[in-house]
């Protein structure tokens, strides 16, 4: 018997927005990260869109939406952000600010509403598959869309 999707609040967001979207499950265990994930689905590693969770210098929070081949620059986003600094979330924190547990942290239907910021380069890409709400789940999604229905701040964030 098939293992059904899950129904996360990403796909509760996705539905009531009424926007087409693809599920793709794979072994997160057998396959873990933007790179496991690619791997096993079959698809190009850069149009897979890693989840980032960034905590500021005032306590508060950020997401970042990146090529699943490229590193996020701290020093860019703080300058985007006009901000002194940011760092990663620990695992615990993002957790609390997405309510998604780690390595399954979508920027869709998070528990709060930190910003979000995307990559200037993602947002040339047709579509990208991005965390649906559990590990082992991405969703394809025409990247306009993901842009509107996370608000997504473009701009220059990865590392030179």
């Amino acid at each position: 018997m098939a293992k059904k999707n899950p129904v996360t609040q990403a796909v509760h967001v996705l539905r009531a927005a009424g926007v087409e979207y693809t599920e793709h499950p794979f072994d997160y265990r057998r396959h873990p990260g933007a790179e496991g994930a690619a791997f096993a689905l079959g698809i190009d590693l850069h149009h897979t869109a890693k989840t980032i969770v960034f905590t500021t210098e005032e306590g508060g929070g950020a997401v970042v939406l990146m090529h699943g081949d490229l590193e996020v620059s701290t020093k860019k986003l703080a300058r985007v952000m006009r901000i002194k600094s940011v760092r990663p979330a620990t695992q615990r924190e993002a957790d609390r600010l997405t309510g998604y547990r780690f390595g399954g942290t979508s920027p869709l239907g998070m528990r709060s509403s930190p910003p979000v910021l995307a990559h200037q380069t993602l947002a040339s890409l047709e579509r990208v598959y991005v965390n649906g709400g559990s590990p082992g789940f991405l969703i394809g999604i025409d990247i306009a869309t993901l842009l509107d229905l996370t608000e997504a701040r473009v701009a220059d964030l990865a590392v030179d």
